[in-house]
């Protein structure tokens, strides 16, 4: 895999759903708008010369500063960002995928940012993603089982946001 043949063939094909890149990070990665998951992470697999026929792991990464006057100087608008690790067996290479979401679907605290489901392309994203649903408050759209991994189903929130507060109390047992 080629640096920068390899962006400029993803941008010829996919054009404006491929929205950043940094092949010269030390994990080289490429940033796709969410609309375009689908069709990419497709062409990545079944590309010949690309076949990323493993999805190692899905995480969220949340770009959120709760203390305001460090916020200001973040450098950043509060987000949440995907992130797939993806390697090629048979080619020896890796890539990380990156899509950046909103925190808030709308902009409406409470609604979970949505993306589809890659569980379909690589079987292994079904668990990954039910980890990130249940952690960090993504919506996979289209996946089988969507529902919480590691927390109880009757948790609420998500205990990988930055502005997650944990309960004092759960079903009666106090915690702190």
């Amino acid at each position: 895999m080629a640096g920068q043949s390899f962006l400029d063939k993803l941008t010829k094909q996919f054009g404006a759903k491929i929205v950043g890149a940094n092949l010269d990070a030390l994990d080289p990665w490429i940033e796709v708008a969410a609309h375009g998951i689908i069709d990419v992470c497709k062409y990545l697999r079944d590309e010949p010369t690309l076949r990323f026929n493993m999805c190692n792991c899905i995480t969220a990464v949340d770009y959120f500063e709760p203390d305001p006057k460090k916020a200001a100087k973040a450098g950043f608008d509060p987000h949440l960002e995907l992130v797939y690790h993806l390697s090629s067996i048979v080619h020896k290479h890796s890539i990380v995928v990156k899509v950046k979401l909103p925190r808030w679907q709308g902009d409406v605290e409470g609604e979970l940012p949505e993306v589809a489901s890659v569980s379909g392309i690589w079987s292994t994203a079904d668990w990954h993603e039910r980890e990130v649903y249940d952690l960090s408050g993504i919506r996979f759209l289209g996946h089988p089982n969507l529902r919480r991994i590691l927390c109880p189903e009757d948790w609420v929130g998500h205990p990988l946001r930055k502005d997650y507060e944990m309960p004092l109390e759960y079903h009666g047992i106090r915690g702190r």
